[in-house]
This record gives structure tokens, C-alpha cells and sequence, in this order.
């Protein structure tokens, strides 16, 4: 893969409603604030960046974990995230203009990985094994809202990508060897 075009680290603080800082090169972009019911499950955040504007991530109504929606303060729907079962690691992320995936890491490597369908690796999201704060790197131009919604799901089940995901070819640049051309049906 090559050289990121963005690299992020997290700090966390906090145990009930916790608040995640990013910075960047340049220094603090914003901070993330997660929230949880009374019963301890996540049910909202806040993206409040330090320039621009701020974001709310909402649940969605249903029983799949990772069911969340993407809002600005004037209601403009950004993106969702569906999780299809109660087993499975993918995430899907829909945007209106393409859907991506979340899944785990490949081999043993804590984190997650953002998958375009045509293009391959978007972004990878790292984290320890014990440690709350996380990496993230993006590899290709994709929207910084999309960033820290991802950034948001994969901090909440950071836990499941202990195990080792699917093995996937992380430099599309490879592809999948061209089919050979179709023979002239016989006469």
C-alpha cells in the first residue's frame, strides 16, 4: 500500500460518556463525545471539530449493533451503517454516492479497514490490544465526515478485531487476473 495522505491519532478520556481528541498533523482537529443510555449501551455521539461543522450520530431503530445514521445540525443526512447479523464483522457503510465496508484487519492486526468495491483500501483504523486510543491513516481521497463516522464504529466494537479478519488483497493495484475472452458459441 502506499504512503498515507493522512495520518490521525486519538486520545481518550473519560468511562461512562467518553471524548475522543484528534489530531493531525497540524495539531487538534475536533473532539468526538459518546454517549450511552442508562443501560450502558452506546447510543449517540458528537463530532465538534475546532473549524466547521458539527456532526450528530444517532442509532438507529432496530435490534443489529453498528445501526447508525450520519447527521449535520441542519438535518442533512450524511450516511448510514448497517451490520447484517449478530455474527458477522462487516459493517456497511452507505453514503448515497457509493457504499464501503468496514471490516477487520487482515492476519494478526488489531483494527479495521475502510474497502471501496472498485478502488480497494480507503483507510485503516489501528489500535492496541489493551490501549483505548487509536491510528488512523487514510490512504485515498475519501469525505473526513465519513472518517470519523468509521472512526466511531470501529471504536465501539474495537474488541471483535482482536481476531484475525478475511485475508483480502489490500493493493488493488494486483486486481483479479482478467477472464479470458469468451469463445464463439459453436455453429
Amino acid at each position: 500500500m502506499a504512503d498515507p495522505i493522512a495520518t490521525y491519532q486519538t486520545r481518550v478520556s473519560g468511562l461512562w460518556t467518553t471524548t475522543h481528541r484528534l489530531t493531525g498533523p497540524e495539531g487538534e482537529v475536533g473532539a468526538l463525545t459518546v454517549h450511552r443510555n442508562r443501560w450502558g449501551m452506546i447510543d449517540r455521539g458528537e463530532w465538534s471539530p475546532n473549524k466547521g461543522e458539527v456532526l450528530h450520530f444517532r442509532r438507529d431503530p432496530g435490534i443489529l449493533r453498528s445501526q447508525f445514521s450520519l447527521w449535520t445540525v441542519g438535518r442533512e443526512w450524511l450516511g448510514s451503517s448497517l451490520r447484517s447479523s449478530f455474527l458477522r464483522r462487516e459493517i456497511v457503510l452507505h453514503t448515497g454516492s457509493r457504499p464501503l465496508r468496514m471490516l477487520p484487519l487482515s492476519g494478526l492486526r488489531t483494527g479495521w479497514t475502510i474497502q471501496a468495491p472498485r478502488t480497494g483500501e480507503l483507510a485503516r483504523l489501528t489500535g492496541g490490544v489493551i490501549g483505548r486510543s487509536m491510528e488512523i491513516e487514510v490512504f485515498r481521497k475519501l469525505e473526513f465526515e465519513l472518517v470519523v463516522f468509521a472512526y466511531f464504529l470501529g471504536w465501539q466494537i474495537r474488541h471483535e478485531a482482536f481476531w484475525p479478519g478475511p485475508l483480502l488483497d489490500e493493493d488493488p493495484s494486483l486486481g483479479t487476473p482478467a477472464k479470458p475472452p469468451a469463445s464463439p458459441a459453436p455453429k
